[in-house]
């Protein structure tokens, strides 16, 4: 994994919270982790990690969430809808379901230096965008194309993405909580 070896650029934390959560059978983000919920949990990940602002999507008044433009467009249409009034810049993206997620986990894929996107193998989500241009307009095309794959993984291929191999100690982190019996294995 190349890295500056400084101090990484200044970077926005954007977490896509607003899914409709139906394998969970309940919103997510309202869930309790160690004692507060998931949403501000993983905010709270996020700023420990770096953020030097942290964005939320979906419909969360209580935190200034944005909710998406286009409902039903899962988190490539949250992140459209958080990125048409950011600066350049650069995000960490990170879901609400993702609790295991460490600050220093956060923190190696910020300070990646490279490419418009970067992720780990195996694992879109969480993800590092360089925020300009070219990466709006790669979201613009693909939310605005109803024959396009409407992903973020399809945003990682159209901005010639990187994967990079997360480190062996960091590996039990990349766990989504999309079901009950997911939800249940992680909880502490």
């Amino acid at each position: 994994m190349e890295t500056t070896g400084t101090e990484p650029d200044p970077w926005t934390g954007v977490l896509l919270a607003g899914g409709r959560s139906s394998r969970m059978g309940r919103d997510k983000a309202h869930l309790a982790w160690r004692g507060q919920t998931l949403l501000a949990h993983a905010c709270a990940t996020l700023r420990t990690a770096g953020a030097a602002n942290v964005i939320v999507s979906g419909h969360y008044p209580e935190c200034a969430g944005i909710p998406d433009a286009e409902p039903g467009l899962g988190p490539l249409g949250g992140l459209a809808s958080v990125v048409q009034a950011m600066p350049d810049g650069v995000l960490v993206v990170v879901p609400v379901d993702m609790p295991l997620l460490t600050p220093a986990l956060l923190q190696l894929l910020a300070s990646q230096d490279a490419t418009a996107c970067v992720a780990y193998r195996d694992h879109i989500l969480p993800m590092r965008l360089r925020l300009d241009d070219r990466c709006r307009t790669a979201i613009a095309r693909l939310v605005d194309d109803p024959a396009a794959r409407r992903s973020l993984r399809a945003l990682h291929e159209a901005l010639g993405g990187e994967f990079i191999p997360a480190p062996t100690e960091h590996l039990a982190e990349l766990v989504n909580c999309n079901t009950p019996q997911q939800w249940e294995a992680a909880a502490p």
